[in-house]
């Protein structure tokens, strides 16, 4: 896509759950990020749950930016601060530039939302292959808050005066 596209075109967005005890029928935050990009206009590349582990997360990442098929990614849960919560840690190596103002904007709309608790999410965003890549934490709250206060905008080519749209492969 070149800068001069200025209508919204669908996005090719794979959601991955990073959760020990998730399950497709339990999944609610993984739903909501479906359902809302699909809502949107955008096809769902895929879908998958993982457990929280550094290199399954990273392997299933990885195989996403490589996909042609995948433009952008989004990842919910294992942003906190448990033993087991390694998400930052799984994709941060992977990308290629980091984008440090989603994470910087995801607690500044959260803090309006849950106050100081904001403070303990370690949203994540970069891109990698020319895919952008968001990790948010795995409450349903805080998927919508990603959702709608940064990344449906940022996934939008009208949305203006700048979107993630002619950064993404095609």
């Amino acid at each position: 896509m070149g800068h001069a596209v200025t209508e919204f075109s669908p996005a090719k967005i794979a959601v991955l759950t990073v959760s020990d005890t998730r399950t497709e029928e339990n999944d609610t935050s993984g739903q909501f990020l479906v359902d809302a990009l699909k809502e949107a206009g955008h096809t769902l590349a895929d879908k998958k749950i993982v457990i929280d582990d550094i290199y399954q997360i990273r392997s299933i990442v990885s195989q996403w930016i490589a996909d042609q098929n995948v433009q952008a990614i989004m990842i919910t849960g294992g942003t906190g601060f448990t033993s087991r919560d390694s998400t930052p840690e799984a994709i941060k190596p992977l990308f290629d530039k980091e984008v440090e103002g989603f994470g910087e904007l995801f607690r500044a709309i959260s803090f309006q939302e849950i106050g100081t608790s904001t403070i303990q999410s370690r949203a994540i965003a970069g891109f990698a292959n020319h895919t952008v890549i968001f990790g948010m934490p795995g409450s349903t709250g805080a998927c919508r808050t990603g959702w709608n206060g940064i990344i449906k905008q940022q996934l939008d080519a009208s949305h203006r005066p700048c979107n993630f749209m002619p950064h993404l492969g095609q």
